[in-house]
């Protein structure tokens, strides 16, 4: 959520930006609540000074019965406005919770996807002496993956991951394990499930995230749908230390999400599935630091996917399609020869102090005498997207898949045929 002293001062600003996310949300309302709310605090302040200086009345004086009767006119005056002020915050919460995190600058302004930046093309395109294979046509030639069973006792976007495949997608995870933490990454294994209360302060109960997000409304849990919101609410109401930042971590979980929003969309293979595995960086930032420490993040992506040999191309996300908590955001999309297109494999996000707000994560300065609140960014290390990338860009003529050379200490095979 927003500072409200940031948008009483800055409501233009404010206005803008929900246009820019496409976001509807009444500012002049929140403002409008705003102003009650703080005259009905001001009264209540003034109450309970006239009750305190009434008590102090009373034993001073024989009669007491009129001063008595008149604190009850006052008593039932606060209860009054002490509902009223339940009912105007409620109101004003509910209407400060849909108001987006602010762009940062250079952040491109754009309705959709289609208006997404590409700022840098790393790498070059393979070219092949034969017709090229998409990687399901590849990994159900070797029986590498298996949808059919999957969709037999799952339904649609699940699948079997087998043989040589199991332990490409793991060499992943251990090269990006081995490579972060070397960089000084603090290695988790967080809960896949967070309650509600969790879950709204990451910010994505206000937007398409709630209807992507598998929820136990018994248990009041929702499965994870990045490792981000696990870690986000980690430090929840708690205060760190200046010395302490940056906080670096990185996470393996396991991922489920509905995509709800992606009807026809990449039904047919492991693309866009509803449970996947992740290694996910998470950076606790002072704020001045955040917009560095981002361009670091996108920086240690783009270490890897060289490492692997993929080419890719990064992108500046636009306004339109930023979602809620993110201020900026970047992209890596590799390029698949078997789908003769570039397909989002990473994805990094500064989302400032947007979520530490609601789980009032903080930090206490060197002097030890002013509070701030963090700043939250995160970013794909590496996901069974990459895996998939490998698949098409490493396949050889006669059907196998070349091991990408650092990978093959952690593989021990140098092919998969």
């Amino acid at each position: 959520m927003l500072d409200i002293k940031f948008i009483r001062e800055n409501p233009k600003k404010v206005k803008q930006a929900c246009k820019n996310k496409q976001v509807k949300v009444d500012v002049d309302k929140v403002l409008k609540l705003d102003k009650k709310k703080r005259k009905i605090q001001a009264d209540l302040e003034a109450i309970f000074a006239q009750k305190n200086k009434a008590n102090k009345e009373i034993m001073k004086v024989k009669n007491k019965k009129e001063i008595i009767a008149k604190m009850k006119k006052v008593d039932k005056r606060g209860d009054q406005l002490k509902q009223d002020l339940k009912r105007l915050e409620k109101e004003f919460n509910d209407l400060m919770y849909q108001i987006p995190n602010i762009p940062l600058d250079g952040v491109p302004v754009g309705k959709d996807e289609t208006e997404n930046l590409v700022i840098r093309k790393i790498g070059k395109i393979p070219k092949f002496n034969f017709k090229t294979k998409n990687y399901m046509e590849i990994g159900q030639k070797l029986d590498l993956i298996d949808v059919k069973r999957a969709a037999k006792i799952s339904g649609t976007r699940f699948s079997y991951i087998k043989k040589k495949l199991v332990l490409l997608h793991f060499a992943l995870v251990n090269f990006g394990l081995d490579f972060l933490v070397k960089q000084g990454f603090i290695p988790v294994l967080p809960p896949k499930m967070i309650t509600a209360e969790m879950a709204w302060g990451m910010g994505y109960l206000e937007q398409s995230e709630d209807k992507e997000a598998y929820f136990l409304p018994k248990d009041n849990l929702y499965l994870i749908g990045t490792s981000e919101q696990s870690m986000g609410a980690m430090h929840s109401e708690e205060i760190l230390q200046e010395r302490d930042l940056p906080r670096r971590y990185v996470a393996f979980t396991t991922c489920f999400r509905r995509e709800a929003g992606s009807y026809g969309k990449d039904t047919g293979g492991i693309f866009r599935a509803h449970e996947f595995d992740k290694l996910e960086m998470f950076s606790l930032s002072k704020p001045e630091d955040s917009i560095k420490e981002h361009e670091y993040f996108l920086s240690l992506e783009e270490k890897l996917m060289k490492s692997l040999k993929l080419p890719y191309q990064v992108v500046n996300i636009c306004t339109g399609d930023l979602g809620v908590p993110a201020a900026k955001k970047y992209d890596i999309e590799a390029w698949f020869p078997g789908q003769d297109n570039y397909r989002e494999t990473h994805s990094t996000s500064n989302c400032t102090d947007f979520q530490t707000r609601r789980l009032k994560v903080r930090y206490k300065d060197k002097s030890g005498k002013k509070i701030n609140f963090v700043h939250f960014i995160n970013g794909t290390a590496l996901s069974m997207r990459p895996m998939i990338a490998i698949m098409e860009n490493y396949q050889q003529k006669d059907g196998s898949i070349k091991i990408p050379e650092v990978l093959q200490k952690y593989t021990g095979f140098k092919t998969i045929k």
